[in-house]
């Protein structure tokens, strides 16, 4: 059976697959959620300095990052 991104359990073909996301939607299953084994202080801590980043660059030196990194992204 493949697994998903973090290892949780999914049916191989598309029909089970499709029953399995309508059973979620109606709520006869509950979809399964497992724990990434990541501190949540430290999630938390990292979640500030991202956006206390965020605050501190100016438009200009955002628009100059997000410039470099979709030229990375694109160049292959």
């Amino acid at each position: 059976m493949p697994t998903g991104p973090k290892g949780q359990k999914r049916p191989a073909d598309v029909i089970g697959n499709a029953v399995r996301v309508m059973q979620i939607a109606t709520g006869e299953a509950e979809e399964e959620f497992d724990d990434d084994g990541k501190d949540p202080a430290a999630k938390a801590l990292g979640s500030k300095g991202g956006k206390a980043r965020a605050n501190k660059l100016t438009p200009e030196e955002r628009s100059k990052i997000a410039q470099k990194a979709a030229q990375k992204r694109w160049s292959e």
